[in-house]
């Protein structure tokens, strides 16, 4: 969770959740001000993730450079539809939702190009809805896959024989 925060600058998770990853993040953070060889092997032994430990020395550690620390803040939005857990969203202050300011992953997904999906292509589906049931066109209908039983497998005990 610490190299998503660090990586993407908010995430969205459970209050509970959050507070322990608050305690979590900000001792690193208070590393990324020095650069060093040793501060950067300390935090990459705890979060495994280059690319996280690149953003934090560079982008993130520049922003935070003159303050003093509360490196990350936790908004509760509301509780989860499926079991009323307490949501919160946690962010890195400079990188603040709230002041309208988006953060650089938010803007670089939406420049980058959709992905293609093995469903066709739109050409293809409306196609297919404007033919109609009256006309001749071929239709090619997949067959549904052969339902395999719930049944639960039966072992045969092997027998050791003397």
């Amino acid at each position: 969770m610490a190299t998503s925060l660090i990586v993407n600058k908010h995430i969205t998770t459970t209050t509970a959740k959050a507070k322990v990853l608050r305690r979590y993040v900000e001792p690193l953070i208070t590393r990324a001000k020095q650069n060093s060889t040793h501060n950067r092997r300390i935090v990459f032994s705890l979060l495994r993730s280059k690319e996280a430990v690149d953003q934090l020395f560079g982008d993130v550690a520049e922003k935070i450079a003159s303050r003093p620390g509360g490196y990350t803040r936790i908004v509760k939005i509301g509780f989860r539809p499926g079991d009323a857990a307490d949501m919160a969203l946690i962010e890195l202050v400079d990188y603040s939702l709230l002041n309208g300011v988006q953060s650089t992953a938010a803007s670089s997904a939406d420049a980058a190009p959709k992905r293609r999906t093995r469903r066709g292509s739109t050409k293809a589906a409306s196609g297919n809805k404007t033919a109609g049931k009256g006309s001749d066109t071929k239709q090619t209908e997949k067959k549904p896959a052969a339902k395999t039983s719930n049944a639960p497998k039966i072992r045969q005990r092997k027998t050791g024989g003397a």
